[in-house]
């Protein structure tokens, strides 16, 4: 019993990796310091997903408060038009409209970066791909047969996949920019960092906080073992 667990474990991550297709996750850069990097990500993402995606476990009042920016200034520079400073990030589509022109309604996103990953998502949003075949005209590497659109076509440009026959199927094992978008491959894996990062940031908006708590909670056990042990020897040493 113990050797089939070991080798299932020991297959996974190949198995994790195949369900994927040939395409390797790069690594997103996620930095939850870098205010102007949450501050970006929070722009991007009302411009760019907020119109199909909501966030609605998280207020532009938080996120004033955690990137210390003033309310006006979350709801002039990120915010939507006509949003309050204590709205969540609700989407302007609505569940009707979404199942009519997508099939189904676009999931919230509050919790995206922490059931895909940070490093998924980064490669995902930069995985678009040209297909005449599905009926939107892009599919993507990480995520095949995806019903979303290609949002940032613009901005990254249009690309082709590379693809080859592995065990019968056909598998994209790359991609190459056929025409270039308003901005640099540099720019635009900047851009989507940014927004990974914002995502991260929303799936526990504590985590930074959590994390400097943390050390200071590991420091209180260990003295407190010491303490707890000392006693321990100061009690028993006359009942023996």
């Amino acid at each position: 019993m113990k050797k089939t667990l070991y080798t299932l474990l020991f297959l996974l991550p190949f198995n994790v990796l195949a369900s994927g297709g040939g395409m390797k996750l790069d690594s997103a850069d996620i930095d939850l310091s870098d205010i102007q990097s949450l501050e970006r990500g929070a722009k991007h993402y009302v411009t760019y997903c907020l119109g199909c995606h909501s966030a609605k476990h998280i207020r532009y009042k938080r996120i004033a408060l955690d990137l210390k920016l003033d309310e006006a200034e979350i709801l002039k520079n990120v915010a939507p038009l006509g949003a309050g400073i204590y709205d969540q990030m609700h989407s302007a589509m609505n569940a009707h409209d979404a199942e009519k022109w997508f099939g189904t309604t676009p999931p919230d996103l509050s919790l995206i970066a922490r059931s895909r990953g940070a490093d998924w998502l980064y490669s995902y949003l930069r995985s678009f791909y040209n297909d005449p075949s599905k009926p939107l005209g892009v599919n993507n590497a990480v995520f095949k047969d995806v019903g979303m659109p290609n949002v940032f076509w613009q901005l990254q440009g249009t690309q082709a996949a590379e693809i080859h026959k592995v065990e019968g199927q056909d598998v994209v094992t790359g991609l190459r920019l056929e025409q270039p978008g308003q901005l640099s491959p540099k720019e635009f894996d900047k851009l989507v960092n940014d927004l990974v990062n914002f995502l991260v940031y929303v799936g526990e908006p504590v985590q930074l906080e959590r994390q400097q708590m943390g050390k200071y909670v590991l420091f209180f056990i260990l003295m407190f073992i010491v303490l707890a042990y000392l006693l321990k020897k100061e009690y028993w040493k006359d009942v023996h």
